[in-house]
């Protein structure tokens, strides 16, 4: 997560980043009453060097108070690198082992949770550099999300995806693999849920046909028709 630097000098760092990343923002004015996510950060860099120190009770109570404030709950003893922006913020969760890498950004409703209780373990996400998180994605257990990789909205994932890659779903697939670095534009994201289950439905009403009516000629063309479509959907799974 880079070189260490003066907690002044990353503060003011997160007070850049909506400039950045938000074209709603419009003045510092809106930077002080309509970004929790900043704010959130902020707190949270005060009460990890605090937590950091032994002073963990304390950075608790902090974190507690800011929760309620912002709705954001960050585990003080989380890793969080610079540039991290969380965009609305509104039901963020940030487990206590979680490492998140500079420039990642997270949008609302994201879950960076464990799926173990044992102490003394990294039991939550690692989130590489660049990484984008869609609104409401699920990222459970010790797993690594690659660098400039993306996470679909409402997508669980609970395995690794690897760099450069997009992971949409429940649980989440890798879509692509070391293509696209772009930021994560969710009205392009294919929902290879649906396109299986209509590639399935005419399937069976291609099935259906030949043995009601005997059209087996008819089944055959409609074969390989659907064999090119299901060719297309194999083919959006790999890398």
């Amino acid at each position: 997560m880079g070189k260490k630097c003066s907690l002044f000098k990353i503060i003011k760092e997160d007070l850049s980043v909506p400039w950045k990343n938000d074209p709603a923002i419009h003045s510092r004015f809106e930077l002080l009453t309509n970004y929790p996510g900043v704010w959130a950060i902020i707190n949270y860099r005060i009460a990890h060097r605090i937590y950091n120190r032994g002073w963990k009770s304390l950075a608790r109570i902090i974190m507690g108070i800011t929760q309620i404030i912002t709705n954001v709950d960050i585990h003080p003893a989380a890793k969080i690198g610079k540039r991290v922006f969380i965009d609305h913020a509104f039901g963020v969760v940030i487990g206590e082992t979680a490492v998140i890498e500079d420039d990642v950004l997270i949008y609302q409703g994201v879950t960076l949770g464990g799926v173990s209780l044992d102490r003394g373990v990294k039991r939550h996400p690692t989130v590489k550099r660049g990484a984008v998180l869609g609104g409401g994605a699920k990222i459970l257990g010790n797993i690594t999300i690659g660098e400039n990789s993306r996470v679909g909205a409402n997508s669980v994932v609970i395995k690794d995806v690897p760099p450069n890659s997009t992971a949409v779903g429940i649980p989440a697939r890798v879509i692509t693999k070391g293509k696209d670095k772009s930021q994560l534009s969710h009205n392009k994201i294919p929902d290879i849920n649906k396109q299986l289950f209509l590639y399935l439905s005419k399937r069976l009403d291609a099935v259906e046909d030949a043995l009601v009516h005997h059209h087996e000629s008819t089944l055959e063309e409609k074969d390989k028709e659907l064999e090119q479509v299901y060719r297309e959907f194999i083919k959006s799974m790999e890398s």
